[in-house]
């Protein structure tokens, strides 16, 4: 079997998967520097080494700092002018001092000194020295190994030796941000990192060096509480060009995009031509896909369907299946093999239903089918590969699951409906009383005790600075090992107020959860009603699911909740921070906006990850107590948010039609689908409807008619009937024609009495003869409209006759067959009793 050859990117095995096309492109485009080889600092002599060294600004202020550093500066000089190499970076690098660990660096010189001078020196005489090597930019360690060395001095010592302004201008950042002071001296640390590892200036770091900072953070495990403060700061002096990226997490964080050829890649299939069949099948399909759906079909089709075939059928080639291959796959798949850890600490393998089977099904053979559609349109390309479909349609049938999982959700909805108000209640005192705490630390001396919503609790003397955090202690709290545990109260009130406010939209507005992350200051926007001039606020909600944006009426409680998030979120200016946020259904950076829902971590507005939402919610859940019917604790997802939205919109009266655009449903059945509501409240909700209805009409269409009424109802029916048909008139309208029936286009005339219409137009015919025969041209004029008339009338009933002579008789019954009575309209003699 041949196919079409593709020659695409070939990923090695350590960096398949690794990044993405975008991300890949990203560090194309802000590479690191290249490491010199050479540079005129390392290539001086020692006599200059040593007096450059001596002079400002590598000097100390205190006179036995400066000879200490002297001295060590000459120690190690005596040492490295001993290893092989041209320039002092050479012969460092000869020394494979970086191979060690820490401080082993320093066994080697100490070790030199002793076998060749008889010399025992300290680390304090050799350490001094090598920092201002490093500072004088005479050596350049690798960043990796300054790294995993623990220095309190190299930020201070380049600060004021390499780069004294561009430091001053950090801190006037930091200053002006608000960044603690142990985080600034991280960060310091950090860049001052990079100038010894690569040299120059602050103003020379580039993007690519703080990227391989980040990555040697990694590999040196030198993990700190903000590992990104240091490109923050760098980005907000503005040392970095205009396009470069707002956080160094678009380099690290998430994988980004993957070409389609690289999706088929990821499960190294053995026939090359299944799987360029694959890439160029999803190549065809991605323009009407989203990245998410896209990569779920290449799944699917690569690893579930091909993978699966490849390793329990070697060597097979083909898509035409034979009838036990395709049933053992199929078997296959309708179950997942999953490894569950006990509590012991042992294993046990689980099998259980896979629930996306039927769905899987449905894919391969929508890849079948357009494989066979599209063999009509390209033939040499589709061709070799057209084959039966190992799924039939009756296995692909989805109906049957939907109406279980329509049954299951709406029992999901039921269930969780009449709890949303305890959640809420709870919801709303966990915020009030963890912001009632805070306050009340807040306002507490350290080292005091304080009271607050009936709880005693101590508030320590923390020896180190702990930023903007405020930590207590519970007088009865039970002490650990090593220290008393203490509470967060800065992160309770963080979690107590963001799962109120994720509670409190996502049930006022019915947006999903991706929609709710990507709110923004600019989606509060306003309206003005061109007939009153009222202002009404509306809510617009940026394009997820259906790729559609939408607006919403902001009511007075999601107001509110909003107003409430604007004012948490807004810095001392007054201004909500834009900030750049990862899509992970998307797998792209979207541009700065000033989201609602952020947080900050470290120095760094973030974007608050749905995953932590959830998280918070399922904690207020969790405090409530409630159980299901089994008796398990109670969950919520946020999507039950969405349907209890929608099934109490429609309970209260909103048409679906209309529910259908406020939850943004490209159609009404999905709407439908989301109703958790049983058919008496169906009934109830349509009767309050027509009820509403007849409010707004005139009451007396609605009262019962007179006698007199009725009669001349049923008698107009009785006045249409004519000579040749009925007239369509409507009740209560008079003839506008004069009785001229023949003429009139409401006539409808009856095929039977096609004869009587004949002898009218024969006579109309010959009365035309005689009118202009004796020179009555008036008549002759009202005669031949009549005439046309007449064989108009004649044409529609010829017309009639063949449709009913062309009709095919299917053997059903007509209504005057089956009919066992007939209506009489005339009202019966009131009877006498006897």
């Amino acid at each position: 079997m041949t196919t079409v050859e593709h020659s695409p990117p070939v990923l090695k095995t350590a960096e398949r998967g690794r990044f993405g096309v975008a991300q890949s492109a990203l560090r194309e485009k802000f590479s690191a520097r290249t490491p010199a080889a050479s540079w005129p600092a390392t290539q001086a002599t020692r006599h200059e080494v040593v007096h450059r060294l001596a002079q400002r600004p590598f000097t100390a202020q205190n006179g036995a700092t400066t000879r200490s550093r002297c001295r060590g500066v000459r120690y190690v000089l005596d040492w490295l002018e001993a290893q092989p190499g041209v320039t002092w970076q050479e012969r460092w690098t000869s020394t494979g001092a970086e191979g060690l660990p820490k401080e082993g660096w320093l066994d080697l010189p100490q070790q030199w000194f002793i076998r060749t001078q008889g010399l025992v020196l300290r680390d304090s005489q050799l350490s001094p020295g090598l920092l201002m090597l490093i500072c004088g930019d005479v050596i350049r360690p690798t960043s990796a190994w300054l790294l995993s060395r623990t220095s309190q001095h190299l930020g201070r010592a380049m600060a004021s030796a390499r780069d004294p302004r561009g430091f001053e201008r950090l801190s006037a950042q930091a200053a002006s941000d608000n960044v603690p002071a142990a985080v600034l001296r991280i960060a310091q640390h950090r860049i001052a990192v990079i100038l010894a590892s690569n040299g120059g200036t602050i103003s020379d770091i580039t993007v690519g060096d703080c990227v391989d900072l980040l990555e040697a953070q990694d590999v040196s495990h030198a993990a700190t509480s903000d590992r990104t403060a240091f490109y923050r700061l760098l980005h907000r002096v503005g040392v970095f060009p205009p396009d470069a990226p707002p956080t160094i997490r678009a380099f690290t964080a998430g994988q980004g995009q993957l070409s389609v050829a690289e999706m088929i890649d990821r499960y190294e299939i053995a026939c090359k031509p299944v799987r360029d069949l694959l890439v160029d099948y999803l190549c065809e399909r991605q323009p009407a896909l989203d990245y998410t759906s896209l990569s779920a079909v290449s799944r699917v089709l690569g690893s579930l369907f091909w993978r699966d075939l490849e390793t329990h059928h070697p060597g097979i080639d083909s898509l035409h299946l034979p009838p036990e291959v395709s049933s053992a796959w199929k078997t296959r798949h309708r179950t997942k093999t999953t490894t569950l850890r006990r509590a012991d600490g042992s294993t046990a393998t689980v099998t259980s239903p896979r629930e996306s089977a039927r769905s899987d099904l449905t894919t391969v053979r929508a890849f079948y089918l357009d494989l066979a559609q599209w063999v009509v349109e390209d033939p040499a390309r589709w061709g070799p590969w057209a084959a039966p479909s190992p799924v039939t349609s009756a296995e692909a049938n989805q109906k049957k699951h939907q109406r279980r999982v329509k049954a299951k959700m709406d029992q999901r909805t039921r269930d969780r409906l009449p709890v949303l108000p305890l959640l809420v209640s709870t919801s709303q005192r966990n915020r009030l009383r963890a912001a009632a705490v805070l306050e009340a630390a807040r306002q507490a001396e350290p080292g005091t005790v304080f009271s607050v919503e009936g709880q005693t609790l101590f508030r320590p003397v923390l020896k180190s600075a702990s930023g903007a955090r405020v930590w207590a202690q519970e007088l009865d709290a039970p002490r650990t090992a090593a220290r008393a545990v203490r509470r967060d109260l800065t992160h309770e009130d963080h979690k107590a107020f963001w799962a109120w406010a994720a509670i409190e939209v996502l049930r006022h507005a019915g947006i999903r959860i991706e929609e709710l992350c990507e709110l923004s200051h600019h989606s509060l926007i306003q309206y003005r009603l061109p007939t009153t001039g009222e202002l009404v606020p509306l809510l617009q909600i940026a394009p997820s699911k259906t790729d559609q944006e939408r607006l919403i009426l902001v009511t007075p409680e999601l107001a509110d909740v909003l107003s409430r998030i604007i004012m948490r979120v807004r810095d001392s200016n007054g201004i909500v921070a834009s900030i750049a946020a990862y899509d992970p259904h998307e797998r792209v950076w979207n541009p700065p906006m000033p989201l609602l829902f952020q947080h900050r971590i470290g120095i760094e507005n973030r974007a608050m990850h749905p995953t932590c939402i959830r998280a918070y919610v399922a904690q207020t859940l969790a405090g409530t107590g409630l159980t299901d019917a089994s008796g398990e604790p109670l969950t919520m997802q946020p999507h039950d948010f969405r349907r209890i939205f929608i099934t109490d919109a429609v309970m209260n009266g909103m048409p679906p039609h209309i529910a259908q655009l406020v939850a943004g449903h490209r159609v009404i059945d999905t709407t439908m689908g989301y109703l958790a509501v049983y058919p008496r409240e169906v009934i109830e909700a349509h009767r309050a409807f027509i009820a509403r209805r007849r409010a707004t009409r005139p009451s007396e269409e609605y009262r019962t008619p007179t006698d007199e009424e009725w009669d001349s109802f049923l008698g107009h029916f009785e006045k249409r009937k004519l000579s040749i048909g009925t007239c369509g008139r409507a009740f209560s309208t008079p003839c506008i024609h004069e009785h001229a029936c023949l003429r009139c286009a409401m006539l409808r005339p009856d095929p039977v009495e096609r004869p009587r219409l004949v002898e009218i137009r024969d006579n109309l015919i010959d009365r035309i003869a005689e009118a202009q025969r004796e020179g009555w041209l008036g008549e002759v004029e009202g005669l031949e409209t009549s005439l046309a008339g007449a064989e108009d009338k004649l044409s529609q009933m010829d017309a009639a006759t063949a449709r009913t002579a062309s009709a095919v008789d299917l053997g059903m019954p007509t209504f005057t067959q089956i009919a066992g009575r007939a209506t009489d309209t005339r009202r019966p003699p009131a009877s006498s009793a006897p």
